[in-house]
């Protein structure tokens, strides 16, 4: 019996070493040494394992919701993809230049229509794909807050609503990271896309573009920490692999937002964060929806 045991270990090992790597598999992360840290976070990040898919295929809680989560290696942004399986009419938030080919082959593969692309605030880390995925794709149409100053096919503002199928994205105006943040919260309020304004266990930057440390401080705690405890998370960016949150998390554990204002105030003016490093061509380019001459 000893023996059998003893040939058993490797065995068992091995399918441990497999299961391991088919989890890492599944993970949309970059790893470490290829990242940009600059929006907000100044804890350090642990080194985490390349991933070999650039998407997560988290389901949505709400019935006939079509959910793609979908990442960004270079400025680590998330974009997100939401379509109704019956009408196929889809949605996509926060789309990035690089990665315009990757969208435009699974919108296909999925056999949906793109009704529009949102941005939730002028970028300042990355160049939008909206302005090029326009040109390809007949009939759709650009979305940003009409606060933000930049150029759109649709402008929208507090309690608009973005319809998709049986389905709505209503908007929050969320300012503080930039003037033209919004959160976008699905109709039922169990998901929420909070751009920069919100991060996991963070928040944007307040130093450029606009920023207004109180501001933000107001937007989260008004109009994002507002929503249900249970109602998850999907922020622009993440730096440390983390891919969802929830609002009661949020609400009891983000070191910066569980402080007093005051705190929360001096914590923002003391970053000291070096600029983003594609902030002086981003801005311009996405100023006017990411079509610009280079």
């Amino acid at each position: 019996m000893c023996s059998v045991m003893r040939r058993a270990q490797p065995v068992r090992l091995a399918l441990a070493l497999l299961c391991r790597a088919n989890i890492s598999e599944g993970s949309s992360y970059a790893p470490a040494e290829h990242r940009h840290f600059s929006p907000g976070l100044c804890a350090p990040v642990l080194p985490l394992r390349a991933a070999l898919r650039a998407h997560c295929t988290r389901m949505a809680r709400a019935e006939g919701l079509l959910f793609r989560q979908l990442f960004d290696r270079s400025s680590c942004t998330y974009t997100y993809l939401l379509a109704d399986t019956d009408t196929k009419e889809a949605v996509l938030i926060d789309p990035v230049l690089e990665t315009l080919g990757r969208d435009m082959m699974l919108i296909k593969e999925l056999g949906l229509t793109l009704k529009v692309a949102v941005n939730t605030h002028c970028h300042a880390d990355h160049i939008t794909s909206t302005g090029l995925m326009k040109k390809q794709l007949v009939g759709m149409k650009s979305v940003i807050c009409k606060l933000s100053g930049a150029q759109a096919d649709l402008f929208v503002k507090e309690g608009d609503k973005i319809p998709f199928g049986r389905h709505c994205l209503v908007v929050r105006e969320t300012p503080g990271h930039t003037d033209g943040c919004m959160t976008l919260v699905t109709g039922d309020e169990s998901m929420a896309f909070t751009g920069d304004a919100l991060l996991i266990r963070g928040c944007g930057r307040t130093d450029f573009q606009q920023g207004c440390s109180k501001m933000l401080y107001e937007s989260v705690h008004n109009k994002i920490f507002t929503l249900p405890d249970s109602c998850l998370v999907y922020p622009a960016h993440d730096y440390q692999g983390q891919t969802v949150s929830t609002v009661g998390e949020e609400r009891r554990y983000n070191p910066r937002l569980t402080r007093t204002l005051e705190e929360f105030v001096d914590i923002m003016n003391n970053l000291n964060l070096p600029k983003p490093d594609k902030i002086d061509i981003a801005v311009p380019a996405n100023l006017v929806c990411g079509v610009h001459q280079v």
